[in-house]
């Protein structure tokens, strides 16, 4: 039998699921008890290149309740062609075309091997894929060169059929027409109106797709769906590149002492206004490229005087954020409307200030868009992350996919409480709905607008069977997740997981049910929640409810995470680290909370080392990544041998292979993470060290001086409590009767 960590592996592997629990305790009084809820991570569109889409529909349950699909877990009547529904255990018929079915001859949907299955739905059209490009033309003229550059590039990376549109705002708004033969034509609009959709139809002329024209895609050329604003790669290729080539920047003065008049607000609006009007409830993506904050219209962050510093941390709790309230407004109903017509919106601000990520950041979180920070369009962080939007995997295919909805079944014992992530609730209630909700709750379906095979929520669950009602011997729980959407071929497809565990009493089986407990799934899923709630309330509420759950470790690295502590982080650097935290799949939040530290050194092959302050020896390099950061750190005797240029003699060989080590492997890390990370290279009293030091457990600071000059690591001037004071603490807590 396998133990539990490789029964978690496998399931991981095969399922993209991770539960907090591998055993359920049988009872709410249980479960309450238990302090960390019966929980999972989901990744929905986990790869599997093993895993072919299977071409044809999925047998439902009768029952219109339920509706859960076919799967390992169902008891079947191969005689009388029936299954039983292990949610509802409803009887239902096999439709004719299961004919042929027998104990031998088995649907894949009945083989344990498939718990996950991928189905093609032949009904409908194909759909295209739609991109429309908001481009900010107040930057300086290297950056816009750069942008345009990039932009240029993409188009080389879509489908012929893909439909492309444009937008560029400065102070004022312009559409771009793209139909036209060798003259460019747009529409003007004024930055400081906001339009509504109705409005944007009767100004630009658009006619309202009919529902059968919305489901009609590019391979049909009796009603094309591309219009003036929005037309297929192939034929406005060489059209559009010379657009793009041609953009200047925004002609409007700027006076001295006054930022540039930006409408990004209104040019938003008039995007998501622009394809609420074409492509209703169709795959869309918005995506927007920033070089400083709004100035003016809806949606502005900051006025236009220098002299006037965009909003801080410190401005928001003194309540001195004047702009702040009325913008996030504005871009919390961008997002609903963007949210309901399932179309991504993507932020890729680059900008040495803020430029409003704190207020636009529902855009990208309630829609699944990306959201990138970079200090200029010109850095290859910002180029290497775009280019990276447009992967393909192994079949060629894009790894984005599009207006993507989850579908949550459980059994009768258990139910839904909520989750978090890049999505949004559709309100359907049901009997699987718990009343406590924990994030987004309230529902069993949600939207997930835009998503990839990395995107991953975490669901929140509540046992709801009684104490006194015991669950019969060997009884397992089952969860089913449904996940529709729209592959980038233009298929609609679905993919089924269903997983069960078993229940066990409390009472007689604790030892089973600690021995089950996942701890990295547990502290990923409480950092969610804390981080949630973050959002809302007030920092040291948040770290007092964190410090009662009591798990070590990750716990004690999450506590001086970015995610948590706002200090010398701005609003727009806290709300992009707690973005990508809230999408990442497992392994990756699990580096953003706890940092990987290797080290390389003559004594052997590198190896992994903790992060603590003891690791920090002059002898060695250090490898640090915090998955937003790859720092390389060379140690005082490393970095004097360094300058001195050792490595450049050929008796000291080994020193340059040493020295190129961390950075091979630093290369393969920046080559395959979306988005790519910053790289920094650094050396003991350098000061991009500072990213280190403030990562590493200071076990030992000015206040323990006495292993100076022995052969210990450096030490950290700092006030912050130690894991070990921390550790301590936390035995106390354990044991005290207060607790």
């Amino acid at each position: 039998m396998a133990t539990f960590p490789e029964f978690i592996a496998q399931n991981e592997e095969r399922d993209g699921v991770r539960f907090s629990w591998n055993v359920w305790p049988s009872s709410r009084l249980e479960a309450t008890r238990m302090v960390v809820p019966v929980a999972s991570l989901i990744t929905p569109l986990k790869e599997r290149p093993d895993l072919p889409p299977i071409q044809y529909e999925p047998v439902l349950c009768s029952r219109v309740t339920c509706r859960a699909v076919l799967n390992p877990l169902c008891q079947v009547d191969y005689r009388a062609k029936l299954w039983a529904c292990n949610f509802c255990y409803q009887r239902n018929q096999f439709p004719p075309t299961y004919a042929g079915i027998s104990d031998v001859n088995q649907p894949a949907e009945l083989l344990p091997q498939f718990s996950t299955i991928e189905y093609v739905v032949q009904r409908g059209p194909l759909m295209p894929l739609v991109f429309l490009y908001v481009v900010d033309t107040c930057m300086e003229d290297e950056d816009l060169q750069a942008l345009k550059e990039s932009l240029q590039m993409s188009l080389s990376l879509l489908p012929p059929t893909a439909l492309v549109g444009l937008i560029t705002f400065g102070r004022m708004i312009q559409v771009h027409e793209l139909g036209c033969e060798g003259i460019s034509k747009s529409y003007v609009f004024r930055g400081t109106k906001d339009l509504n959709a109705k409005q944007l139809q009767e100004m630009l002329g658009l006619t309202k797709p009919t529902a059968a024209q919305a489901g009609r895609g590019p391979q049909a050329p009796q009603a094309p769906l591309s219009n003036r604003f929005l037309q297929p790669v192939q034929k406005i290729d060489m059209n559009l590149t010379d657009l793009l080539g041609e953009l200047q920047r925004d002609p409007w003065p700027v006076t001295q002492g006054k930022r540039p008049l930006r409408s990004l607000g209104s040019a938003m609006s008039i995007a998501v206004g622009l394809l609420e009007c074409t492509f209703p409830n169709t795959g869309a993506r918005i995506m927007t490229f920033i070089g400083g904050p709004a100035t003016q219209g809806p949606g502005m962050v900051v006025g236009d005087e220098l002299k006037a510093p965009i909003r801080s941390w410190h401005d928001i709790e003194k309540d001195n954020a004047k702009f702040m309230k009325k913008g996030t407004k504005h871009y919390e109903a961008l997002a609903s409307r963007a949210s309901t017509n399932g179309h991504i919106i993507d932020i890729y601000a680059c900008a040495l200030d803020q430029t409003g990520l704190l207020e636009m950041k529902c855009c990208s979180n309630h829609t699944g868009g990306y959201m990138v920070m970079a200090d200029s369009f010109t850095t290859s962080l910002f180029k290497q992350t775009f280019q990276r939007v447009f992967t393909k995997d192994v079949s060629g295919a894009f790894k984005m996919a599009f207006a993507g909805t989850l579908e949550i079944k459980t059994s009768r014992e258990i139910k839904i409480s909520g989750a978090i992530g890049p999505c949004v609730s559709l309100n359907a209630k049901g009997p699987c709905v718990s009343e406590n909700e924990i994030g987004t709750g309230g529902t069993s379906q949600w939207k997930i607008c835009g998503l990839d095979h990395n995107t991953t929520l975490a669901v929140y669950f509540e046992v709801v069977n009684q104490h006194n009602a015991p669950i019969p011997q060997g009884g397992r729980g089952a969860v089913q997740y449904v996940t529709q959407y729209q592959h980038s071929s233009g298929q609609k497809r679905i993919r089924v997981t269903t997983t069960a565990r078993n229940w066990a009493d409390a009472g007689t089986q604790i030892q089973t049910i600690a021995a089950s407990f996942d701890q990295e799934a547990s502290a990923i899923l409480m950092a969610r929640l804390a981080v949630y709630r973050a959002e809302t309330e007030e920092g040291p509420d948040v770290l007092r409810w964190l410090d009662r759950q009591l798990i070590r470790l990750f716990m004690f690295h999450l506590r001086r995470s970015p995610f948590l502590q706002v200090f010398n982080n701005s609003p727009d650097e806290s709300s992009y680290y707690r973005h990508q935290f809230m999408r990442q799949d497992l392994t990756q939040s699990l580096i953003m909370i706890q940092p990987i530290l290797y080290a390389y050194s003559f004594n052997g092959p590198p190896e992994p080392v903790l992060l603590d302050s003891s690791s920090i020896l002059p002898d060695r390099i250090l490898l640090m990544d915090t998955f937003f950061q790859i720092l390389i750190y060379h140690g005082e005797t490393v970095s004097q041998w360094r300058k001195a240029g050792y490595q450049e003699l050929p008796e000291y060989e080994n020193f340059r292979h040493l020295l190129q080590a961390p950075v091979d492997d630093a290369q393969e890390i920046l080559h395959s993470r979306f988005p790519m990370p910053r790289y920094i290279d650094t050396e003991h009293g350098g000061s991009q060290a500072r990213f280190l030091l403030s990562k590493v457990n200071p076990s030992q600071t000015h206040n323990n001086m006495y292993a100076w000059g022995q052969e210990s690591g450096a030490p950290i001037l700092t006030d912050d409590v130690s894991l070990q004071v921390f550790m301590d603490h936390l035995k106390k807590l354990a044991v005290s009767s207060a607790a």
